[in-house]
């Protein structure tokens, strides 16, 4: 059985590090964020109608991925994530993506705290907002009811908070 594991939370807040490390750690692999993907290709900034297509490609990288897994595969994002975002920058969500959300929630997931130094890459807007859209992230995991963990530090410690939490959310339930 694998278990899947998504860094949740806003821009610049070390999830894809995070999630290559741990893949490393666990010796599996980790699905990269599809939204940035079809950012860089578009060359332009996202709108409503782009939330389907960059979910749909979300899947799609996730299911390839699941084929390669061991025992745990790790997730930079998410249709949850997908919808933060959504709602944040359009005011509202495709009713296709809440309907698929449920099906595709993770085992875990790890909220990446707004503590790291926030880093400019093109793509990232946002700087003056890290703590509302900290809010928003922390806020939907609660309404869904979800198990996860709050990652903060810097990145060593982030790390061995992530090991940890996987290890005793998961590995000690089912292995």
């Amino acid at each position: 059985m694998i278990r899947k594991v998504v860094l949740f939370g806003s821009e610049s807040t070390g999830k894809t590090t995070l999630a290559q490390q741990l893949a490393d750690h666990y010796h599996t692999v980790w699905v990269p964020e599809y939204s940035r993907i079809y950012q860089e290709e578009k060359k332009r900034d996202l709108t409503l109608e782009d939330v389907i297509p960059i979910a749909l490609g979300q899947l799609k990288l996730e299911q390839k991925t699941l084929e390669k897994a061991n025992r745990l595969l790790i997730c930079d994002t998410d249709l949850l994530e997908t919808k933060v975002y959504s709602q944040a920058y359009n005011g509202t969500c495709p009713p296709w993506l809440l309907e698929q959300i449920p099906h595709h929630l993770a085992d875990l997931y790890l909220l990446t705290d707004i503590d790291l130094p926030w880093e400019p890459d093109g793509i990232r807007d946002r700087p003056d907002n890290r703590a509302e859209m900290h809010t928003f992230f922390h806020n939907e995991l609660v309404n869904w009811n979800v198990p996860f963990e709050i990652i903060s530090g810097n990145y060593k410690e982030r790390l061995a908070k992530a090991i940890k939490t996987i290890d005793t959310f998961l590995f000690a339930q089912v292995f």
